[in-house]
């Protein structure tokens, strides 16, 4: 009787989804808020990025 290896394939994992390039793939972004006649800042708030709608993934 003649026994044959079976050849074994090797599992690929699958690639990660490309990072979106307007939150760096967090998911948020930043933004100045400004207040008074002079518009002058006064700090900064945080949202979900538009872009990806805070998935951190690349849309296209």
């Amino acid at each position: 009787m003649i026994t044959v290896a079976a050849s074994k394939t090797r599992a690929t994992t699958p690639a990660e989804p490309a990072k979106c390039q307007t939150c760096k793939g967090s998911g948020e972004v930043s933004r100045t808020v400004h207040v008074g006649r002079k518009r002058r800042p006064v700090g900064r708030q945080t949202g979900i990025c538009l872009a990806c709608l805070g998935s951190g993934e690349a849309t296209d």
